[in-house]
């Protein structure tokens, strides 16, 4: 039997999200289980002291991210998000309640992103639309320039990504990438120092650029794949070692956040 006496009282300032977030986080970390049933609304407004409009709010939200089946009059029914879900939920994800970070979700990541960034570059390439040469030259030519700034070259190279991704013409990559990006923004800091390598590759993202100025397709997929190689290594590497760390508590991820973390503990991606 599922229970419920975790649940804490919201605070006003935040009532609707605070609800799907706790909610949310009780069914993504496996405390509410697929094929359990909700308590009903006003049973939910009593745990969590807040008003039955933030519990519509936050059922609504959760029934349009495939976390639970809402059957008026019947309560809403826990879904297997495995098979339900979404990418919009990899953020929620990746981040425990613990402020530690699922590894295996960070792994995932980055494989999906190796597998999606040669074929948007192929199919950039391939479709080549009006302007766009000229705006990755210009991304590419900001790279040149902070050479030297790797803050400034994640930027650029994020653009430089959303550039292709835009070039590709494919609205089901680029709501993939949305949500990768996201995900990503999470991690930024902790992947740093990991992904120096890549976004400092300004050859690497020279010969992209003219294989779509070119448009040959083969030669910006194989390019692309060079690319982002180095920085999937590098931070498959990285999440391996972090989760080899011991834990504070059983059952628990050691909750590494920063780069500087990583630095103090001597890891060299």
């Amino acid at each position: 039997m599922v229970q419920w006496m975790a649940l804490k009282k919201i605070a006003r300032n935040s009532v609707s999200d605070a609800v799907y977030e706790q909610l949310s986080r009780e069914i993504l970390e496996g405390r509410i289980q697929p094929g359990d049933t909700l308590p009903a609304e006003r049973a939910l407004c009593d745990m969590l002291g807040v008003n039955r409009g933030a519990i519509r709010e936050a059922l609504k939200r959760l029934g349009q991210a495939g976390l639970v089946e809402i059957r008026h009059g019947g309560g809403s029914t826990v879904l297997d998000f495995r098979s339900s879900a979404g990418t919009d939920l990899l953020s929620g994800l990746l981040l425990k309640s613990d402020g530690g970070v699922d590894y295996e979700v960070g792994r995932s990541i980055m494989e999906m992103r190796a597998a999606l960034g040669p074929d948007v570059a192929r199919l950039c390439a391939l479709r080549r639309p009006d302007t766009l040469v000229e705006r990755l030259q210009g991304s590419v030519d900001a790279m040149q320039r902070d050479a030297d700034d790797v803050h400034a070259l994640q930027q650029h190279d994020i653009e430089f990504w959303q550039i292709l991704i835009e070039g590709a013409q494919n609205i089901a990559y680029r709501l993939a990438y949305n949500s990768l990006r996201a995900t990503y923004d999470h991690l930024r800091e902790l992947l740093a120092r990991a992904l120096t390598e890549e976004v400092s590759d300004l050859r690497g993202h020279r010969e992209i650029l003219e294989a779509v100025r070119a448009g040959d397709s083969a030669r910006a997929e194989s390019s692309a794949r060079r690319l982002l190689s180095t920085g999937t290594e590098a931070v498959l590497a990285l999440l391996q070692w972090l989760e080899a760390l011991p834990t504070s508590e059983p059952g628990t991820t050691s909750p590494l956040s920063t780069h500087e973390e990583v630095s103090d503990r001597g890891l060299e991606p």
